[in-house]
């Protein structure tokens, strides 16, 4: 069977081992805390034009831990933090960790009603808010548990005047900070008075349970899944062991566009990259792509996360492929497929390697990757990490063998501990230490993994398996497009066919001439029978296409 043979070692380039050492360290506080003093003096986080060193960030975080424990907050209480890359971020989130809280991160785009499902289902006592959103905070606060409110704004962290002006401009001019009535204290007073307050440590256990990640899962309700010091540090470590091959400690500076409470950003960027001395550049809004490509323009960019989306974005913006990129050494796209003519574009553009990476909330994130030298195989997610196994098996749980189609399942010390309160969810995802992935695969001879889709997206068109990654890696190929997405609509005659929208790059783009291109690419049953051009695609805060919204 090929996870009990391990084909994927003899790909491994030198100098990675095959396994990690998560208990490396007791806790994620105790490894940060040997951080910050050995890159001290060195910029930790940039956030619109402000810096913060790993001592400051050190000392900050101290004081924010001495404020929590002041209010009486104790350890194994939950405390979400609620805001887009800002540099409170690493501060409320190391703090709250110092204090031996258990952290939720939240979307700061929730509705109230998924906002209020988070909050009642974790048991949330406290949050750390952009004012932005607290006008969302206030609507559902009383079906809470949630007594302290800190309350963060855009510019406190900035230098003043920068800091007014920018607060002014947000507050008064564009006015998207609503009125609310909530009794709170402001990030920075909370800093301040926790600087007048003694700190008493928390080093915490393997075991304990430090974050509350909310995901939907495979299937259902946004769930819990609880990620603990070891797994957190277990697939830091494993990152590590991949990147460090390409990367110098203490000497890297880092594109974050993606949201660091995101579990991709939150593990890669927040944590594994700032564990070797990473200067982290945080974009607060991604969505302006004007603003990611600026700071391309200010600072030698050495790795860049996304996404799919982000990187075409990136790719039809006029100015981008101005930028210099000789320093850029990683790219490394998740949370969705990367389509292969993308990552060709990419080389071409900027001379690095778009890197494919895989992974869930439930593998805290990453699981696989693919190489960051070239050497790995276009369209394939990768290898699995050190530490870590995966199999391809049927609908019985059968392991299945090299090249065989099946549910790719995943185990390694990264494996969340199970959806908090949620024993049932537990049992459907996990078998014997195995995560149900609930993503369509195979393995090949060489030990690379290939995703076909989602279980739940596939197209059953006559009996026939059709997968809209493909579909849609098809239309990436049109030069005049610009994205698309694939679903599957019922059918009289042959139960579903397959219907794709698409956006085009092109205004002169026809119907006509798309079928044209998919009959040279696809056989019979898999070449769309609906085509529905859109202005735009509906996507996630991080810009992860919603096929489920265009099937609803």
């Amino acid at each position: 069977m090929a996870s009990a043979s391990k084909p994927w070692l003899k790909n491994y380039p030198a100098g990675i081992p095959e396994f990690i050492n998560p208990d490396t360290y007791n806790s994620l506080i105790e490894m940060f805390e040997d951080t910050f003093v050995k890159y001290k003096d060195q910029p930790a986080f940039d956030c619109m034009g402000k810096s913060l060193s790993f001592d400051q960030i050190n000392r900050y975080s101290r004081n924010f831990a001495s404020y929590l424990q002041s209010i009486g907050l104790k350890a194994g209480d939950r405390i979400a933090i609620m805001m887009p890359n800002l540099l409170q971020y690493p501060i409320a989130l190391f703090g709250a960790l110092r204090a031996g809280l258990v952290v939720v991160n939240t979307n700061p785009l929730y509705t109230p009603r998924e906002m209020k499902h988070q909050f009642i289902d974790s048991g949330a006592v406290a949050i750390v808010i952009v004012e932005n959103f607290a006008d969302k905070l206030e609507e559902i606060l009383p079906e809470t548990q949630i007594k302290h409110i800190i309350l963060a704004s855009i510019g406190e962290m900035l230098s003043f005047p920068k800091s007014f002006i920018v607060n002014f401009v947000v507050r008064y001019i564009k006015k998207i900070v609503p009125k609310h009535h909530l009794k709170s204290i402001s990030f920075k007073k909370a800093l301040e008075k926790g600087s007048n307050q003694s700190y008493r440590q928390h080093i915490g256990n393997a075991e304990d349970t430090i974050l509350l990640q909310y995901t939907g899962g495979t299937t259902g309700v946004s769930k819990g899944a609880m990620l603990t010091n070891k797994n957190l540090i277990a697939n830091m470590l494993q990152i590590r062991s991949i990147m460090m091959p390409y990367l110098k400690e203490g000497k890297e500076i880092a594109l974050s566009p993606l949201p660091l409470y995101h579990i991709f950003a939150f593990t890669v960027n927040c944590l594994a990259l700032m564990g070797i001395g990473t200067r982290s550049i945080l974009v607060t809004n991604a969505r302006d792509i004007n603003s990611v490509i600026a700071e391309f323009k200010k600072y030698p960019i050495s790795l860049i996360t996304g996404i799919n989306t982000l990187f075409n974005a990136l790719l039809n913006h006029s100015e981008f492929e101005k930028q210099n990129f000789s320093s850029l050494k990683i790219t490394v796209g998740g949370g969705m497929a990367v389509q292969p003519a993308v990552a060709e574009r990419w080389k071409k553009v900027t001379g690095c390697y778009l890197t494919e990476g895989y992974g869930m909330t439930e593998t805290s994130p990453v699981a696989v990757v693919n190489l960051f030298d070239g050497s790995g195989k276009l369209g394939f997610i990768g290898l699995p990490v050190p530490s870590t196994m995966v199999r391809i098996v049927d609908d019985n749980q059968k392991e299945l063998y090299l090249g065989e189609i099946g549910e790719i399942q995943v185990k390694g010390p990264q494996v969340m501990k199970g959806y908090y309160q949620n024993e049932a969810a537990t049992d459907d995802i996990l078998k014997d230490g195995w995560i149900c992935t609930g993503d369509i695969g195979y393995m090949d001879t060489d030990g690379f993994i290939k995703i076909v889709d989602r279980k739940k997206d596939m197209i059953l068109v006559s009996g026939f398996n059709v997968y809209p990654n493909e579909i849609e890696e098809v239309a990436a190929l049109h030069p005049m497009v610009f994205e698309s997405a694939a679903i599957g609509v019922k059918d009289e005659k042959s139960g579903e066919v397959v219907k794709i929208f698409i956006v085009k790059k092109d205004p002169s783009l026809t119907k006509e001439m798309l079928i044209e291109h998919f009959k040279e690419n696809l056989t019979g049953y898999k070449i769309p029978k609906y085509i529905e051009f859109r202005t735009e695609l509906p996507k996630t805060n991080v810009g992860k296409i919603l096929r489920r919204m265009l099937k609803e």
